[in-house]
């Protein structure tokens, strides 16, 4: 992994468990040659969409919707080959998840890092009616932390009581997606994890602290643990969007760390000052490893 993330106060001081990771020739070739048919299928997309007539006034929800259609039709069987390939990499997803700014930093403790050393897919299913949601599912091997070998974190498209008499047109778009809205339209799921030992479940050693009398009461204080992700319903960072949206498109160029945190990265040169005594954990890029000879 590249880069330089800095803990927070109180953070674990167990061994990093994400560094040292390695890449042999193999799958680095596997995964340079998904990417680029990545790359194309995605060229498709751009182009058929900017073919396509729309008005004005529709334009913008339609594009949407047309988009995370033709991206689910078209991507998800690259994905799925990409997803074989992943699989056989030694902590792939782990590694990509942390080259991500927000991930990292909400994953700032050791004990956090080395549960989802235990990650190995991921993967997020689109809802077909409306692909704007989707349910983002995390694959666990087992691990001394819970029981359960897949957390999921569903967005749910709660249809407008006005949809019921919808009529979609040829592309299958109705009236009440054009008027779509995530705020009103999308309830988050929260997912319980069954701790294999409840006093130290993570959350409950690093939960969520609500904010008191603050200026934004949505914005919690402190995060706490990467995991109150699943068990809390709301997520005011947004962490489900950028692993959806940002990280499972990507995850190659993540994995890499082709991908810069240059917005982080100047928060915490800014911080430094107040952080002297915090732990730093070095996530180093995965070398690449030759192969051996049959």
């Amino acid at each position: 992994m590249s880069g330089k993330k800095r803990a927070s106060p109180g953070a674990d001081v167990e061994k990093n468990p994400l560094s040292n990771v390695e890449l042999n020739n193999e799958d680095a070739q596997k995964l340079q040659d998904i990417q680029k048919h990545i790359q194309r299928v995605e060229l498709v997309i751009g182009e058929l969409h900017s073919a396509r007539p729309e008005s004005p006034e529709k334009a913008e929800p339609q594009i949407n919707n047309f988009q995370e259609r033709l991206a689910m039709e078209k991507l998800i069987p690259v994905y799925e080959k990409r997803r074989a390939v992943a699989k056989s990499i030694e902590k792939f997803w782990p590694v990509a998840l942390m080259n991500n700014s927000m991930i990292s930093f909400h994953a700032q403790h050791t004990i956090d890092q080395l549960a989802l050393s235990y990650l190995e897919d991921l993967w997020i299913v689109r809802d077909p009616k409306e692909p704007r949601c989707y349910t983002i599912e995390f694959f666990f091997k087992p691990n001394p932390y819970f029981t359960d070998s897949v957390l999921k974190k569903e967005y749910k498209y709660i249809s407008p009581p006005a949809a019921s008499g919808d009529k979609p047109d040829a592309d299958g778009i109705t009236d009440s997606m054009l008027d779509f809205s995530w705020a009103r339209d999308v309830q988050p799921s929260a997912t319980p994890i069954h701790w294999k030992d409840p006093e130290n479940a993570l959350t409950k050693l690093h939960p969520r602290v609500a904010e008191v009398d603050g200026e934004d009461d949505d914005m919690p204080a402190e995060a706490g643990s990467f995991f109150n992700f699943f068990e809390i319903a709301d997520d005011p960072f947004e962490i489900g969007a950028q692993i959806a949206n940002e990280i499972f498109s990507e995850a190659t160029d993540y994995f890499m760390g082709n991908i810069a945190n240059d917005e982080l990265d100047s928060e915490e040169e800014d911080s430094e000052d107040d952080d002297d005594d915090a732990e730093e954990i070095d996530l180093e890029k995965p070398r690449a490893k030759k192969q051996k000879k049959e």
